[in-house]
């Protein structure tokens, strides 16, 4: 007996958007207004890139895996490097930078916020998702089969 079911909570649903949009907002802007040279602010704009992509990626495959849709390793793996990566990057670019210590947990935070934004809003629109379209939003009558 398979007790595997995928409910919907629309409170989550709308926490987990703040928590997206705000930790987003929140980190661009401290970026916008840090006192550090722009390519500084690039890399750590890039890194937030990199986290939120891969925690997106790497969240839909492992849900993939449960739900047995098949993945490959080679891409589970990928995903999971390229996450580790952003919070390396993250931790080696606040360790060196001379920004106060304030400074370096409000950027660790923000980012953080990101990530759990980022897996749990893809976490709400798989859940959502009915299967009955190829893909979750993007359903259209006159699509050619």
């Amino acid at each position: 007996m398979d007790n595997r079911t995928a409910t919907f909570s629309p409170a989550f649903n709308i926490i987990s958007w703040v928590a997206l949009i705000g930790g987003i907002t929140v980190y661009l802007i401290g970026l916008w207004n840090a006192e550090m040279q722009l390519n500084e602010k690039g890399y750590y704009f890039a890194v937030l890139i990199l986290g939120l992509f891969s925690a997106a990626s790497y969240q839909k495959t492992v849900r993939d895996k449960y739900d047995g849709i098949p993945t490959t390793s080679l891409y589970y793996m990928t995903c999971f490097i390229a996450f580790v990566i952003s919070i390396a990057l993250l931790v080696v670019g606040l360790w060196n930078a001379t920004l106060l210590l304030s400074e370096k947990g409000f950027y660790g935070l923000a980012f953080f916020l990101s990530l759990f934004g980022a897996v749990a809003v893809q976490k709400n629109v798989r859940d959502r998702w009915d299967g009955s379209a190829s893909e979750p939003f993007f359903k259209t009558d006159d699509a050619p089969e």
